[in-house]
């Protein structure tokens, strides 16, 4: 098995969000691919099997399997187009969350990825307690979503790990309007084994969809301020899709040479 280390949402090395990619021709058992993934220790492990443009993908964070990864998606559709077969411009991958679309735009992948429908929910004590500020508003789709009035607020916030647990949503995300960016945000995900997604592209499936709405506006610059960092450039689309796109680095590839 071959297994690329990819960058997503990252124009250079070492910046955005790692995955590992591994291109395999056949499944191994979802134990094998569960300890390959804590294994790795990444956010997210891919796997892929296919071939002429379009693959079954399958993600595994050091927790669970997951229903959606937007930066592993990415990062599998920059595997494919520029390492497997370089002469595509275009990936479909069958996923637990039906066909995603990848295409190469220059040097930028946009993802076809769907959103999930929000809900405003009551702020409450127990989300205070949990980031150490208290949010303005709640917002609940597959994630939580907590607003704040104050960028800056999400930029140092330090939550406490075992109280988020406690809180609604697969993915606890903070986010608020941003200087440099339409919105800033933030993802936490203790209940997926990963303290803080580093660029999360699921998560913006919702927090995108949520601004353009808020600020009235067809695109989104998302901005994750964690300590890799990353830009997002979305486009809800208003059909329960949204267009995701990011550049992607290559870091590492190398052979899986334990048995799986």
């Amino acid at each position: 098995m071959r297994q690329y280390i990819v960058d997503a949402f990252a124009p250079k090395p070492f910046t955005g969000n790692p995955a590992a990619v591994c291109v395999m021709d056949g499944w191994p058992s979802e134990e094998s691919m569960m300890l390959l993934a804590r294994e790795n220790n990444l956010s997210e492990t891919a796997f892929l099997v296919g071939g002429g443009g379009r693959y079954r993908l399958r993600w595994f964070t050091p927790g669970c399997e997951v229903e959606l990864c937007g930066h592993a998606t990415l990062a599998s559709a920059y595997t494919v187009l520029e390492q497997l077969e370089p002469g595509l411009d275009e990936v479909r991958f069958d996923t637990v969350s039906g066909e995603l679309i990848v295409r190469r735009d220059g040097d930028v992948f946009v993802m076809d990825l769907p959103t999930y429908d929000l809900a405003e929910i009551e702020v409450t004590d127990a989300m205070e307690a949990a980031f150490g500020a208290r949010p303005s508003r709640a917002v609940l789709g597959l994630d939580l979503i907590c607003v704040f009035d104050d960028e800056r607020v999400v930029r140092e916030m330090v939550p406490d790990q075992a109280l988020l647990l406690g809180l609604p949503g697969r993915i606890q995300n903070v986010t608020a309007a941003g200087s440099d960016a339409d919105c800033v945000s933030r993802s936490f995900c203790p209940k997926l084994a990963i303290a803080e997604d580093p660029v999360c592209g699921s998560a913006h499936c919702q927090i995108s969809d949520f601004w353009a709405r808020e600020l009235g506006k067809e695109t989104i610059l998302a901005y994750q301020a964690s300590s890799r960092s990353g830009y997002l450039h979305c486009r809800p689309l208003g059909n329960g899709r949204v267009l995701i796109g990011g550049e992607a680095s290559l870091v590492a590839i190398s052979e899986i040479v334990a048995s799986l």
